[in-house]
């Protein structure tokens, strides 16, 4: 599963996704706009959204510091995330996972 995302996620049939068609999801504990609340074992299962280094933020999308020293994207100040169950695109295992987990949407 890629973790890098080259330029800004994209919406797909209602719901935001990368370039290769990989949900994103959004956490119910990111609580402080622009800041993740998953770290540690958190981000095994669920892998900032991280974008590449020429990546540029554009109106509601924004990159902030994820918490392994990359640049995340985030819109509306939420951080995105991916799955690590997701395999393929199209995948949304994640969505409703402990009832925190949720598919990101604009």
């Amino acid at each position: 599963m890629r973790k890098t995302i080259a330029d800004a996620p994209k919406l797909s049939e209602g719901r935001f996704v990368t370039a290769d068609g990989m949900t994103l999801y959004t956490f119910d504990n990111d609580t402080t706009p622009g800041v993740s609340a998953c770290t540690g074992g958190c981000m095994s299962n669920w892998p900032a959204a991280t974008a590449e280094p020429t990546d540029k933020p554009s109106g509601d999308w924004t990159l902030i510091p994820s918490p392994d020293g990359k640049q995340q994207w985030a819109y509306k100040g939420h951080p995105l995330y991916h799955y690590a169950a997701d395999k393929q695109a199209g995948d949304a295992k994640g969505d409703g996972f402990k009832e925190i987990w949720h598919i990101a949407r604009p």
